[in-house]
């Protein structure tokens, strides 16, 4: 029963954290400069409420959570897609370095089969003269004028895996993610704001390789990927976990996230790197006993 009960709450702090994420989005990025520190507030106290209700040693469950710092590689924009100019937020304006969160749940179903909760907030913040007439969202902003840029872009994601190749130094699994993504751009300057916003549902395929080194190390590549001729989308972390005590693990590594859409209304394409500490908290250690 109270196995049950913990897992139940850990649901339900995780649905709170989405709404309110999704409030601040709504709020705060439309009608107020907005530094980011919100919503990893709210990370940060929902984690702590997760790790007090985790469950025993017994329970197949573990707790990760990230934050980074993140570099924006490029960020293209063209709004309308038909009718819209083309500018980028990296090239032709200065996008700040930004920090950036990100918290999951994984339940273990059977020594092959898991099943995840994500969710992962990312803002970044341009800033600079318009280098031309920037046609945007129906407004127009003249060349010279001073602009804020705002890119935000949220998701939560439920994935299922299933790991086919399981020995003593392997693990090897693909599986399948449901992706809800808030999406927005945003400019502003000389009286005037312009915004773009975006939520939207997208499938995506799953993959996680982890190599295990010895009792106290790790080697993790994982992540989402999927293209179509209309977008794409990739999510990869390359890293290592670190044994700290007992279940508690440092990570420590590069995530990169790219994707993005292509038609009459938005085109939108980013590159972001992220150079990512964390911990992660589970039930299996970094070493593997030999057939």
């Amino acid at each position: 029963m109270k196995k049950h009960l913990s897992l139940f709450m850990l649901i339900v702090l995780l649905i709170i954290t989405i709404q309110l994420s999704a409030d601040n989005i709504e709020g705060d990025y439309s009608d107020k400069d907005y530094d980011g520190k919100d919503n990893l507030s709210i990370v940060s106290i929902v984690w702590e409420a997760m790790v007090a209700l985790m469950p025993d040693e017994g329970v197949p469950i573990s707790l990760d959570l990230e934050s980074a710092a993140v570099f924006t590689g490029y960020s293209d924009v063209q709004i309308p897609g038909n009718t819209g100019t083309f500018f980028s937020l990296s090239d032709d304006f200065k996008a700040k370095i930004a920090p950036a969160g990100r918290f999951r749940i994984t339940w273990y179903l059977g020594e092959r089969h898991s099943l995840a909760v994500l969710s992962a907030l990312l803002r970044v913040k341009s800033e600079g003269t318009a280098p031309k007439d920037i046609v945007f969202a129906g407004e127009t902003f003249t060349q010279g004028t001073e602009l804020e840029g705002i890119y935000w872009f949220n998701s939560h994601r439920v994935t299922y895996r299933y790991d086919f190749l399981q020995n003593w130094k392997n693990d090897l699994g693909i599986g399948f993610t449901a992706k809800i993504r808030e999406a927005g751009i945003r400019l502003k300057g000389d009286g005037k704001t312009a915004s773009k916003t975006n939520v939207g549902f997208v499938p995506i395929i799953n993959f996680r390789y982890k190599r295990y080194i010895n009792e106290n190390l790790c080697l993790l590549l994982e992540g989402d990927a999927l293209a179509a001729p209309q977008g794409r989308a990739e999510d990869i972390f390359a890293g290592v976990l670190i044994k700290l005590h007992k279940n508690a693990k440092l990570k420590v590594g590069y995530r990169m996230l790219e994707g993005g859409a292509d038609n009459d209304e938005v085109y939108n394409f980013g590159m972001f790197h992220y150079a990512t500490l964390g911990f992660a908290f589970e039930n299996v250690g970094c070493e593997k006993e030999k057939d």
